[in-house]
């Protein structure tokens, strides 16, 4: 599908518009209707295409803007496009995206991860804490992780649900990534009682960080001893 126009694409993602898709990605907070499946069938098919993606994405429309981030250049973007990106992904699939599939492959992540980590605006700052659970698990020299936990600590209960969660996927990283601080964190998890009673599908790991912790560990463990 080289040369592709952007009407071809959105008449095609249209077409792919599916009452029960949408009925179901909109109980998420995705207002979009395209099987995830399909839209990345239709990503292999289209392969690379940067200036397409940024008018797929300039379209406003969520299911372009997934596909947007299927088919363009990571590091094609400049620092504040990618802000000024951030800023505009409202649905969590579009943010979650955009986070991990363009801007941790992108030179200013670091950059990007510490002006995020204290912006204001929670949803931003949700983006600046899954950059940082990132480092924690793969580059974490150089982080604070003790400081971390003090903010964790200090301000995870009472933040905002989308802020709340990328806290806790990094308290739990933590827990998980560094047997130091192992304890400490999931004595924060026991008193901030954080998701302890989400709901978890069978066969599924809590993300109540004192029994995610406890799980990975030992799956960790399981996989050394074999």
């Amino acid at each position: 599908m080289a040369e592709t126009t952007l009407a071809e694409v959105m008449a095609e993602l249209a077409a792919l518009e599916d009452p029960k898709a949408r009925a179901v990605n909109e109980r998420h907070g995705d207002d979009h209707g395209v099987n995830l499946g399909r839209l990345r069938a239709l990503a292999k098919r289209l392969k690379t295409q940067q200036d397409l993606a940024v008018r797929l994405w300039e379209t406003g429309d969520t299911a372009a803007r997934l596909l947007a981030l299927l088919i363009c250049r990571p590091k094609a973007f400049g620092r504040d496009e990618l802000d000024a990106m951030l800023r505009e992904a409202r649905t969590p699939k579009v943010h979650d995206w955009l986070v991990n599939y363009v801007v941790k492959k992108n030179p200013h992540a670091e950059e990007l991860r510490l002006a995020w980590l204290a912006d204001a605006d929670p949803v931003v700052a949700s983006a600046g804490w899954a950059l940082t659970t990132e480092r924690v698990a793969k580059k974490p020299d150089g982080l604070d992780l003790a400081g971390l936990l003090d903010i964790i600590e200090a301000r995870m209960r009472d933040a905002p649900e989308r802020l709340q969660w990328a806290m806790n996927h990094c308290l739990a990283r933590i827990g998980i990534e560094h047997p130091e601080h192992r304890a400490r964190a999931i004595g924060i998890g026991e008193r901030l009682q954080v998701l302890k009673d989400y709901p978890t599908p069978p066969g599924c790991t809590s993300p109540f960080a004192p029994v995610w912790i406890t799980e990975m560990v030992r799956r960790q463990q399981d996989s050394t001893a074999v």
